[in-house]
């Protein structure tokens, strides 16, 4: 069941997560004590800036929201897994931002937060890794600084494609998150399975965000509030329509009780049976990760070859050693990269335990010169 729920396509340990960063996670017991705060947080306490590049293409502009911090140093671009969004990387941005020199973009990926395509339904590796390459040139130019890409599970293999393909001309490093190719490609045939099993709709922002930390999704409930937002939307629905009969939080979206139209004037009766049904707002899903399935192959399929043949220093976090594979532990202990494991972690790393990951990034980076450690950080 836990390798089931292990892929991230597009998120506590379930092997991989599924294409995207789901995860199924045993479930947190919130324990008794104080209520937990699961109120919304703004992304401007985490980024300095919010702002959309306009990419050109053939079907005309896409629209890239971006997330960023710092002025100085070396680039981390920040690469989510499917389903989720730059957000995710908030409080992971505060954490290494005061640790050392460096600038932060996290970006929306096509299709994913508020990032607006032509055609969105595109989520081929390739078209996703030549996104973050325009996002590039449309920011830095022809002398683009140099830039470390970081990707988590789905995002993970999209910045293998990135490096790989040499999208980004100024490559410092690569960073992957929790995604391997073998223990990602024996996720894929639950991962249906896992997307049905979600609630289909939240009752509000606060409880989406409830139900991600009672089920493990996040682990940790300061990120949980200020990336959940990132991963559902508000629509309208009709409070009696049978549809929504899988929604967390009291479950199901009860139909109100009809009101009583008041007479004003017998011309304006627009109304049948003297009634009308309530409608009110609920949160969906922003990503319909089971229609993406036929990229999934193409997201992880030879990731770890990639992996290995990128010719900068890569870094290699996992929430667990059993997730490596054949090709991988060869490569480690050939010394092909760095390799670091976070225990107690989910499969959403960076939002569970963000100090650890960029204590070990932070410590990656300063290793090979990239950058120093800021004046009064003790590592």
């Amino acid at each position: 069941m836990e390798k089931q729920l292990h892929l991230n396509l597009l998120a506590s340990r379930p092997p991989m997560a599924g294409p995207g960063g789901f995860q199924s996670g045993s479930k947190i017991k919130m324990g008794p004590g104080r209520k937990k705060d699961f109120t919304p947080l703004l992304w401007s306490q985490y980024f300095e800036t919010m702002e959309d590049v306009e990419v050109e293409n053939e079907n005309g502009k896409d629209i890239f929201r971006i997330y960023c911090s710092g002025s100085l140093g070396p680039v981390l671009l920040l690469l989510h897994g499917g389903g989720h969004s730059a957000l995710s990387w908030a409080v992971f941005t505060s954490v290494i931002s005061n640790m050392i020199t460096c600038r932060v973009v996290a970006m929306d990926l096509r299709a994913h937060g508020d990032t607006k395509v032509k055609n969105p339904e595109d989520l081929s590796a390739d078209t996703m890794a030549k996104d973050v390459g325009k996002v590039v040139e449309v920011l830095y130019g022809e002398n683009p600084p140099p830039i470390l890409i970081i990707g988590h599970s789905m995002g993970g293999a999209i910045a293998v494609h990135t490096a790989t393909a040499n999208y980004v001309p100024s490559l410092l490093g690569l960073c992957v998150i929790d995604v391997v190719e073998g223990t990602a490609m024996d996720a894929l045939n639950s991962m249906q399975n896992f997307l049905r099993s979600r609630p289909k709709t939240f009752k509000s922002l606060e409880n989406a965000i409830e139900w991600s930390v009672k089920s493990g999704q996040i682990r940790n409930i300061e990120s949980a509030r200020v990336s959940m937002g990132g991963q559902v939307k508000k629509c309208e629905e009709s409070s009696s329509s049978p549809s929504l009969s899988n929604s967390a939080g009291e479950g199901i979206i009860e139909e109100e009780e009809d009101e009583d139209v008041e007479e004003e004037s017998s011309k304006k009766k627009m109304r049948e049976d003297d009634q009308e049904v309530k409608k009110e707002s609920v949160f969906t899903w922003r990503v319909e990760l089971s229609k993406t399935e036929k990229y999934w192959d193409g997201w992880f399929r030879g990731l770890s070859a990639l992996f290995l043949s990128c010719p900068v220093p890569k870094l290699l976090l996992l929430a667990g050693v059993d997730r490596l594979d054949k090709d991988l532990t060869i490569g480690q202990m050939q010394g092909k990269f760095q390799m670091q494991v976070l225990p107690q972690c989910g499969h959403a790393v960076h939002e569970d335990a963000p100090e650890k990951v960029a204590d070990a990034l932070a410590t990656f980076m300063v290793r090979h010169k990239f950058t120093e450690f800021k004046a009064g950080y003790m590592c």
